[in-house]
Order: structure tokens, then sequence, then C-alpha cells
């Protein structure tokens, strides 16, 4: 990833309404949700909601599919973990006892949560 690539993506998630719409969609994985769905959610008008999907669309941190009528976004979990991993490899310089303490806490905050048996 180009630095010009990670600082549109951040840059795009630098404000409330875009953070809290890409927060909404990673959430809604995989199946998206319609835009009037998320506009709903995030009680923001359509017409405000479409620039700011726009804005997350350009930097590829969401991407759209037309479904009949609607819009379904999607939130791109593949770039976020490159914008994540730039941060990282960048910020650490190789330098892995640096980074270990985030890396750690990324597995225990990310670990899938375990079915519990019922007993019949």
């Amino acid at each position: 990833m180009e630095i010009e690539e990670a600082v549109l993506a951040l840059a795009a998630l630098s404000q409330s309404t875009r953070l809290e719409a890409f927060r909404t969609l990673v959430r809604r994985e995989p199946d998206g949700l319609a835009a009037g769905d998320l506009a709903r959610l995030l009680e923001v008008p359509p017409n405000t909601l479409s620039a700011h999907l726009s804005i997350l669309t350009r930097a590829r941190l969401v991407t759209s599919e037309r479904h009949g009528r609607s819009i379904v976004y999607r939130a791109n979990l593949g770039e976020f973990r490159d914008v994540a991993l730039f941060l990282l490899r960048d910020c650490c310089d190789g330098r892995p006892e640096v980074c270990a303490p985030v890396v750690d806490s990324l597995q225990s905050c990310c670990s899938p949560k375990r079915k519990e048996r019922t007993r019949g």
C-alpha cells in the first residue's frame, strides 16, 4: 500500500458519520446493508449518507452492488486489513517488539467466539 492510499482511507474514516457507517457495515458482513436501511440506522438523510458513502467508496473501504432498486453496501475488509497492516509495518519499521503488544491485543479482541454446547 502506498502512503497516498493510506491517507485517503484514514481521511475517509476521520469523519464521525463515515466512521459509524463503516463500523456498521463491518458488523453487517457478509450480507451488507441497503443504503436506505443504513441511512435509517444512522439517522442520516439519504442524500447526506450518499455523499459519505461516495467518499468511503473512493477510499476503497466500501463496495456497492445493485440489487433491484436498492444499492447494497459492504465493507471492504481486505482494504481495511491493508490499511491496518500498512500502519503496523510502517510504524514498527521491522521491529516486532514495538508492535507485539498491538498484535497481541488484536488477537484477543478478534478471536472467534466459541459456541457453547447445550446439554440435552
